[in-house]
């Protein structure tokens, strides 16, 4: 495993982002692991993400622009473009305003223009993966191209089908959709730390009832 993706674990669990326990999430399953994106806001946090995602991204086809989704998707796309620079990388960003702006220069988009430019999308966590594809929409009907996706986290479940929501969507748009962990890496990280044999017993079940074959790296 990278060595970006244990930092950033052990940061996210040291700092509560990270919780193990007994969740109910969105779609009603019951989860021993929850990952809260809300709790991404202090200086070190920020930082170690910061890192995480320009990490991913450099192993990605050549792209312009990094563009985030409101809201979440905002900070983590200023973020990234910040540790990039420090990396001697220049790419630029753009987010989408959740209702069209009618005065000033108005429009739904802020940020460097779109058109004819590679974009990245860059957000926490997808799940139905309804919003990333208002997101493709928005990019296609100003012009980019979409060529890559990252995100915080790839829970590696089934959808409504055998396969993840994160499969369909690479299926779909034809580009690949890189995590900065994902819930193989979760478990090699707790497997290797050792003192986390409940917390592993209960992710292995969850796996078999709801997992799909994780992706190689």
């Amino acid at each position: 495993m990278a060595d970006f993706k244990t930092t950033f674990i052990e940061k996210a669990i040291d700092s509560g982002v990270l919780l193990f326990g007994d969740f109910t999430l969105k779609s009603g399953r019951k989860s021993p692991y929850f990952f809260n994106a809300g709790l991404l806001y202090d200086g070190p946090l920020l930082s170690a993400t910061a890192d995480a995602f320009a990490s991913l991204v450099q192993t990605l086809p050549e792209f312009d622009v990094l563009f985030g989704p409101a809201y979440k998707g905002i900070p983590l796309a200023a973020i990234t473009t910040v540790a990039l620079s420090n990396r001697g990388t220049n790419i630029v960003y753009t987010y989408n305003r959740k209702e069209a702006k009618d005065h000033g220069e108005g429009g739904t988009l802020v940020g460097a223009p779109l058109e004819g430019r590679r974009i990245v999308i860059i957000d926490d966590v997808m799940t139905a993966g309804t919003a990333v594809r208002e997101s493709i929409a928005t990019i296609k009907a100003a012009g980019g191209k979409l060529v890559g996706i990252v995100q915080l986290l790839d829970r590696q479940e089934r959808g409504k089908g055998d396969s993840s929501t994160v499969e369909e969507v690479e299926k779909e748009f034809d580009v690949p959709v890189k995590p900065i962990v994902a819930f193989a890496d979760i478990l090699e990280y707790l497997k290797r730390k050792g003192g986390f044999e409940e917390q592993i017993a209960k992710m292995e079940e969850y796996r078999k009832q709801y997992g799909v074959q994780p992706k190689s790296a």
